[in-house]
Formats: structure tokens, sequence, C-alpha cells
């Protein structure tokens, strides 16, 4: 007789069989498309005209003349080209703390975790069991056991080994369409960066706004209460009609109840500010913040702005990145859906012992095996299969044309941001303009009303005249602090320079 082997000793096929399982190639084609990435727009621009030096503005904050340098990279930590300590901190806190950049973060990590467990099935799938009874027959049937025993225990430990080889692609597929969402995952972190720091900066910049036409309306309060109280001193004399000193007084309140909306969006501002940073403004943001102070004056406006190639340009936006990924993940599912309407095949083996007793479960004689394999072969599903490869070709079609929308938008993004720089520089150098005139004019209409060589209307008219131009002045410099923020944003952020950004 030969010699009699357990399942688990060096005579059994059994562990030769999970050795050849494990080693069982990959077929070598998956069915369904394979992904080719898009090819970049064929254009050379941005703009219908070639791209210039902004305007400049002499000894107004903000003024500088900003020329562009193509093909320069975008710096990761842009912010720090405004040159404000307090608006670095910011930010880097608010990069650290946002439960946003944590929440994308998380899901980064869920995605990569899925494509992990896709990817475990391309190995075997092995389990093991042991179970114990005791166990008693009827004395009128034969007994179970060689033994003849009609009460007896039985133990039974096994393994067991099953592989589904992926002959026409099916888990290929799923794995690729899984990284394509998980590098989704990765661009969502980085637009979401990118947008936390815009946000952040674009917060900065309109506080900084808000206290400088905070310090205009002081201004002309100030200007508008001495008028008051020199109208009601030529009034008690005589010199001066009651009409004008109720005008004068109605221009007062009305410029004095222009201070309560600003004191109320410069509130808001440090609250967004807070909530941007994670922090609380009554608790531990509260000690930083009440220490700074965000002005037009302490921020400088970067003078060489950088502008990628339009190439360059789709492999940097996040948003054009997140919808390419989407195109892939759609293609690979057409894969999956070819997939399941071709047969599948698995391959299974078992193993084990069953003893009597504990002592007796590795010896010779008590070993079983099966090895066995079994082909599916979707035969009639009322058409579902047909339909879902269908449905899967439509969302293909519709990611493409997804991709393409993502594409005009960053290119409309970027348009709009350069014109708007070039509009700017030249709003900002009008409204200097009008505010140096209007203030002369003021200062004429003052000397000519108290020599009495004009009326009070034209003095009333020159100080509206004046309000107005202060404002648009303050407002033509934060929007050219802003729009060269939204350039960077819109020309990607830089989001491939951090090195906080997971990178595979």
């Amino acid at each position: 007789m030969g010699k009699k082997t357990t399942p688990f000793s060096s005579g059994s096929p059994f562990p030769r069989v999970v050795v050849i399982l494990a080693a069982l190639p990959l077929a070598a084609c998956a069915v369904g498309p394979n992904f080719q990435k898009p090819d970049p727009p064929p254009v050379s621009g941005y703009t219908a005209g070639p791209l210039s030096v902004t305007s400049g503005t002499t000894n107004v904050a903000g003024g500088e003349a900003q020329g562009f340098v193509t093909s320069r990279d975008i710096p990761g930590e842009w912010w720090t080209l405004f040159h404000s300590e307090a608006l670095n901190t910011l930010v880097e806190y608010s990069l650290k703390n946002n439960p946003n950049i944590k929440a994308a973060q998380a899901a980064l990590r869920v995605a990569q975790e899925n494509v992990l467990v896709q990817k475990g099935a391309f190995f075997p799938s092995v389990g093991a069991s042991f179970s114990a009874s005791r166990s008693q027959t009827s004395e009128a049937l034969s007994p179970v056991p060689n033994a003849n025993d009609f009460l007896f225990n039985l133990y039974t430990p096994q393994v067991f080994v099953s592989y589904v080889p992926d002959v026409f692609g099916l888990n290929r597929r799923s794995v690729e369409a899984l990284e394509a969402q998980a590098e989704q995952q990765r661009y969502a972190l980085a637009a979401t960066h990118i947008t936390l720091s815009a946000n952040v900066v674009a917060a900065a910049i309109q506080e900084a706004s808000l206290r400088a036409q905070i310090d205009a309306t002081n201004q002309l309060i100030k200007l508008n209460t001495d008028m008051v109280e020199v109208l009601r001193t030529q009034f008690s004399k005589g010199y001066a009609s009651g009409l004008d000193l109720a005008a004068q007084e109605a221009q007062l309140a009305q410029v004095s109840a222009t201070l309560p909306p600003l004191l109320k969006q410069l509130a808001q501002q440090r609250d967004l500010l807070a909530a941007l940073s994670g922090g609380f403004l009554s608790a531990d943001f509260a000690e930083w913040y009440s220490t700074q102070r965000f002005e037009l004056s302490s921020l400088q406006l970067p003078q060489e702005l950088p502008v990628s190639l339009p190439s360059e340009l789709v492999e940097q936006r996040p948003d054009v990145r997140q919808a390419e990924e989407n195109l892939h993940a759609a293609s690979a599912q057409i894969g999956v859906a070819v997939a399941n309407r071709l047969p599948s095949f698995t391959i299974f083996a078992n193993a084990g012992t069953a003893a009597l007793a504990v002592s007796q479960m590795f010896a010779p004689g008590v070993g079983f095996w099966t090895l066995g394999q079994s082909v599916l072969v979707p035969v009639f599903q009322g058409g579902a299969l047909m339909h879902k490869e269908r449905a899967a070709e439509a969302a293909y079609v519709e990611a493409a044309e997804q991709y393409r929308a993502a594409v005009l938008t960053a290119f409309q993004n970027v348009a709009d941001t350069l014109n708007a720089l070039e509009q700017d520089a030249d709003a900002l150098k009008a409204a200097a303009a009008a505010e140096v005139a209007a203030r002369t004019t003021l200062d004429l209409a003052k000397r000519q009303w108290r020599a009495g060589y004009s009326n009070y209307l034209a003095l009333l008219n020159a100080e509206q005249a004046y309000q107005q131009a202060l404002i648009n002045l303050v407002q033509a410099q934060a929007s050219r602090y802003s729009d060269t923020a939204a350039l960077f944003v819109a020309l990607g952020g830089g989001w491939w320079s951090r090195t906080d950004i997971a990178k595979d």
C-alpha cells in the first residue's frame, strides 16, 4: 500500500493547488476601451490680443504696474507674494485646521482603501474553520463512524480556497475605475486647498477694503461735522440761512448712516475669517486676530504675474483633472459592463480532517479534500446586462462633455481675470484722478463759499462728489488685489508644489 497522507502533509496535493492558484497569471487582455488621455486644446493664448503691462498709478496703494511672465510656475504659497506676515500666518493656520480640508483628506483615504479592497480579488480567497460536535445516532440505523459507535465526538478542521481568474479583465477594469475615483479625490483635496486659501485671501482683502472705507467715511463725517459747526455759527450771526444749515445737517446724517453698515460688514468679515481658520472668534482665534489689522497699505501688489501655457492649464486646474479622472472611470466602467456579459470562472478547493478524537485529527487516513471548477454563463437576464453596457457608454459620453465644459470654464476664468486685471489698473488710475479732482474742487468750493463768490448748493455738490470719489478709490484699490489673487487661483493655485497634498 502507498503511504497515507493528511491534507497538510508534504504528499498532499492541496498545498500545491494553493501555490498554483496564487501564481496563476492574469489574462493577456481586458475587454472594453483603453482610456486615452484627452489632448489639450489647440490654442496658444487666453485672450484675443497679446498680454501687455498694465498701467500704473503713483502714490496710491495697489497702484503698481503689473507685467505677465509666460510659462513661469505658480508657487504653492502664492499668497506670500502679497508680503503680509499676518496673511501668511492666517492662510497656513486655516489649511491645517479647517474642517473641510480634514474631510477631503479623509475622503481621499476612503477612496485609496477602496482600491486596495478591490485589488484583493486578484488573489485566492482562503478561509479556515474548525468544528467540534458530540452526536448520537439512532440504533435503528447503521452507526456513522467506522468504530460502529452510536455515540461519538467529531472534530473537523478544514481550509477553503477559491480563486476567480480575471479572464476578461472584470477585476482589472473595476480596479481601474476605483483608482480613477481615488485620483478624483486627490484633485478634490487640491481644489479644497485652493478654494480655502483663496477665500481667506479674499476675506482679508475685503477686510482691508472695509477698514479703508470706514476710515474714509469717518473722514467725511468729520468734514461734514466741521461744516455744520461753521454754518451754525454763521446762522446765529445771520450770515447763513436756515435752509443751508438744514441741508448740511442732512448731508451729515446721510454720511453718518453709511458707517453702521460698514461696521457690520467688518464684523462679519472677522466672523468669516474665524470660520475659515477652523477656530472660534471667542476662543483660540480671538487672541491672535485681535492684534491683527489687514490694511490695503500693508499689502504689496505682485508686479510680475505668472501665466501658464494653455497646454499646462489643463494639467494644473484641479477641476479639469477631476473631470478627466471622471472620464477615465467612465471608460473603465464600460469594460466592467462588457465583462459582466461574458462567462466567469471559479476554481475552488477545500481540505481538512475528520477525527473522533483531538489526538487523531492529523493522523493518517482521516483527511479529505476536494478540487473543482465552475463556470457561470449569463444566458438570459431580460436584457439587463446589455442595457447596463449601453448606460455605461452613455455615461462616458456624458463625462466627455463634462470634461469639455470644465476646460472651457477654466479658460474662461483665466481670460476673465486677465481682462479684469487690465481694466482694474485703468479703473484705479481713473479713480485716483477723480479723487484728486474732487478734493481740489471741494477745497475751491469751500473758499469761494466763504468768500461769498458761490452759493451753498455748489459746496454741497462738491462734498457729495468727493465722498463718492473717495469710496470709489478704495474699492478700485481692493479690486486690484482681489483680481490678482483670482489669477493665481484660475491658473491652478500651485497645488502641485505643496507637500501637504498627497501624491502617488
